[in-house]
Order: C-alpha cells, then sequence, then structure tokens
C-alpha cells in the first residue's frame, strides 16, 4: 500500500469515526435542554429522569469526541503538511474558532452535570443552552473550513505565492452556506432518529412507561423539523455544487455526456469505461432542473471534464444514491410519526415504534455517505482546483503501521462505547449497579 493511500485510509477512518461524536455533540445538548425546558415547566419527573440521563450519555460521547478530534487535529498535520502549509494561513480562523467553541462547550457541560444543586434552575437550563449553541458553533466552523477545501476563497496567488489573504472572505466562501445548513439539519435528523430509536424499542416491550413516552416525544420534536426541511437544504447544495464543481456533480448522477434536458437517474451502476450509468430509472429534464433551475439547461458531463480530473465515479453515485434514499425514507417516516402524533396515536402503533427501531442508525449512515460523497467528489483535488492531494500528503514511509494503530484503537473505543452505552440505556451507571 503506498503512502498516499495509507494517509487516505487513515484521515477517511478517523473522520468517519468522529464525525458519529461530533454530531452527537451537536444535537444531544439540544434534547437536553428540551427535556428540562419541558420538566420544570409540567413538574413530570419522567423528563426529569430523561435529562439526566441524556446528559450522562452526552457527556461520555463528548469525551471521545474529545479524544478523536485531537487525533484528527494532529493527522491535518502528519499525514498532510503539504495542505497545512498552504492553507493554514488562509483557513486557520475556523479552526482557532472551533477551539474556543470547544472549550466553551466543555466548560459548560461541567456546569450543567455537576450544577443541579450549586446553581440557580435559569442558570442551569442557561448552561444547557450553552452547550447546545457551542456545539453547533463547533460543527459550523469545521464545515466552513471543509467547504473552503471546495470552494478555496479569500486569497490571491501572485507569481505562485499566496497573497491578499481575508480569512473572512475564506470561512464565508461560496459553499459555506449551503454546507452549514445540510450538515446541521443532518445533525439534528441522525442523532433525533437514532434516539427515538432507541426509546421505540423499549416501548415495544413496555408501552405503558411514562419515562420511554416522553422521551420518544422529545427525539421526535427535534427529528421532525430539521428532516422535513432536509429536501430544501439538499437542493441548496445541489445547486452550490452544480455551479462550482461540475466533475462532482456529474458523478453524483452518474452523468457522462453534456446535453440540455439531462435527465436525473435514480439507482444506476455507472461503467466508467463504457460511460454510461445502465440500470437507472432516468426522468427526463430533472437534472437539469435540478443543477439550474430550468429543464432545458444544459448539464456538463464527465466526458467534457479531462479524465484525471474525475473523482471515483462509481462510489461517490452510490454513495449520494444513500444519502438521498435514506432521506427520502426518513421524511416519510417523519410524515408518519407525525401525523399519528396529532391523531394521538403514536404510542398505540407497534408499526411505527418497528419503523423508528429500523430507522435507528439510517441517519447516520446517510451521514457517511454524505461525507463520502464530499470527500470522494472533491478528488483528485485536496483544495479544489489549487492543489491535488498527492501533493499534499506526508512523504513519510511507513504509514501503513499508523493505520493499522488508528484501527485498533478505534476498534477498542468502539467497543468501551458501546459497553457504557448499552448500561446507560438499561438504567444502569456507568460505574456500576
Amino acid at each position: 500500500m503506498d503512502s498516499l493511500l495509507a494517509a487516505r485510509l487513515q484521515m477517511a477512518l478517523s473522520l468517519g469515526f468522529h464525525i458519529v461524536f461530533a454530531v452527537v455533540g451537536m444535537a444531544m445538548p439540544v434534547m437536553m435542554v428540551v427535556a428540562e425546558a419541558l420538566w420544570r415547566r409540567t413538574k413530570n419527573p419522567a423528563y426529569l429522569q430523561i435529562t439526566k440521563r441524556w446528559a450522562k450519555g452526552t457527556a461520555i460521547l463528548f469525551a471521545v469526541g474529545a479524544v478523536s478530534g485531537t487525533v484528527l487535529s494532529f493527522e491535518l498535520g502528519l499525514l498532510w503538511p503539504g495542505f497545512m502549509e498552504y492553507a493554514g494561513p488562509i483557513i486557520g480562523m475556523p479552526f482557532s474558532l472551533e477551539g474556543f467553541a470547544f472549550f466553551l462547550e466543555a466548560i459548560f457541560l461541567g456546569v450543567y452535570l455537576y450544577g443541579w444543586d450549586r446553581v440557580s434552575p435559569r442558570a442551569h437550563l442557561f448552561a444547557g443552552g450553552v452547550v447546545a449553541v457551542s456545539g453547533a458553533l463547533s460543527g459550523i466552523f469545521v464545515v466552513t473550513a471543509n467547504a473552503w477545501m471546495n470552494t478555496p476563497a479569500g486569497f490571491e496567488i501572485v507569481n505562485g505565492q499566496v497573497v491578499n489573504v481575508d480569512p473572512i472572505a475564506a470561512m464565508l466562501n461560496p459553499a459555506a452556506f449551503a454546507q452549514v445548513v445540510h450538515m446541521l439539519l443532518a445533525a439534528y435528523m441522525a442523532v433525533g432518529f437514532g434516539v427515538a430509536g432507541i426509546h421505540a424499542r423499549a416501548l415495544l416491550r413496555d408501552r405503558s412507561s411514562p419515562f420511554h413516552r416522553a422521551a420518544l416525544s422529545v427525539a421526535l420534536v427535534v427529528a421532525v423539523p430539521p428532516t422535513l426541511l432536509m429536501p430544501f437544504s439538499g437542493d441548496l447544495a445541489a445547486k452550490m455544487v452544480a455551479e462550482t464543481q461540475p466533475a462532482k456533480f456529474a458523478a453524483l448522477e452518474g452523468h457522462f455526456e453534456t446535453e440540455a434536458w439531462a435527465p436525473l437517474r435514480i439507482g444506476g451502476w455507472p461503467d466508467v469505461d463504457a460511460r454510461e450509468t445502465p440500470y437507472a430509472i432516468e426522468i427526463p429534464g430533472a437534472l437539469s432542473f435540478l443543477a439550474h433551475g430550468d429543464p432545458a439547461a444544459v448539464v456538463t458531463g464527465l466526458n467534457d471534464i479531462p479524465r484525471a480530473d474525475w473523482p471515483p465515479v462509481l462510489w461517490v453515485h452510490l454513495s449520494f444514491q444513500v444519502m438521498v434514499g435514506i432521506g427520502g425514507a426518513l421524511a416519510l417516516l417523519a410524515v408518519w410519526a407525525s401525523w399519528l402524533a396529532w391523531r394521538r396515536g403514536l404510542f398505540d402503533s407497534r408499526l411505527i415504534l418497528r419503523a423508528l427501531v429500523l430507522a435507528t442508525p439510517l441517519g447516520f449512515v446517510a451521514i457517511e455517505a454524505g461525507w463520502v460523497v464530499t470527500e470522494l467528489g472533491r478528488q483528485p483535488w485536496i483544495i479544489h482546483g489549487v492543489m491535488r492531494t498527492a501533493d499534499a500528503v506526508t512523504p513519510m514511509p511507513g504509514l501503513v503501521v499508523s493505520l493499522a494503530a488508528v484501527v485498533v484503537i478505534y476498534s477498542v473505543l468502539t467497543v468501551v462505547v458501546v459497553a457504557l452505552m448499552r448500561r446507560l440505556v438499561a438504567g444502569e451507571r456507568p460505574g456500576g449497579h
């Protein structure tokens, strides 16, 4: 295995592992605050029990996320020194701001966990709100940096040198808004449905449990609105990609021929050698409309892009199909759950509870697929149109060893976290009975 492949695999593994904890850190505090606010308003003890249980789970996952996030920050410098040397002066600001948001989240999470009897109710609720906001800000700052890699801005290149750096313009690059909105909605959707599925499973055994009924309700309150908004943010993101990254957009759809009335392809298996996507359901003009708001608009195909600039078409297309398919399925589930809740039949339907259990991991699968689309779709560039990934990798040999070490460490961490969370969900304290 060459150094480039080993470095990319290690970064992919680290990012795929960390992102689960990152989105939990963004969404779980919101659920904690909603549950505590409901307890203070209704005095229903179930909401207090929910809040404290979720707070413990958030603390565990926050700690693991802090470790995996630290590993990622070191990997940026160790694996990709060429990227950091070039991009550090331009896009260093959001990474610094993410650090401040992280420390703010850690401080107020401590206040929230240990301040129940030490601060006023209003101050305690405020601390939870700060945790929720700072968690979201951490995600926002990191996503703006990733968006810059897709649509670099805020600098000029004169005689091969970076000059006139504007860090604010770099943060507010063309892809930033669409990516931030899409990621925030995805985080709340994935975590909301993940938690809802856990409590739906418990309700299948005991549908009279006030704890699990209340927890499921709060989880769906957090999950449903962003799920219903996801198609709109997806459309915004697709139009941005079509404008700024035509190769990625063509790969998403397995689109090879430049044409007007370009069809949207559902499914299919891109054949790069034959330059076609067989087995797909095609909707004429829909891709042109999705990209440019006009079914007669011309959409650039991969055939008009140099072959050296193509991303891995098959994997990008399949990952995109997985992401969109799960998003559509969860949107239908959100509508169904909302209708049953309005009819006051949510807890009486074993069918919806089973569907929620099956949906437990789907939001996280969609997020992982979405990041595959984002990162693989940008290849062979680490900074789109500016620096190729092969030019940014470290010359240090032996990266297979560090890759193997990361696999072992994350495997152990996964086992530990799953064991702790299973005990917590079962109502046991992580330290014992």
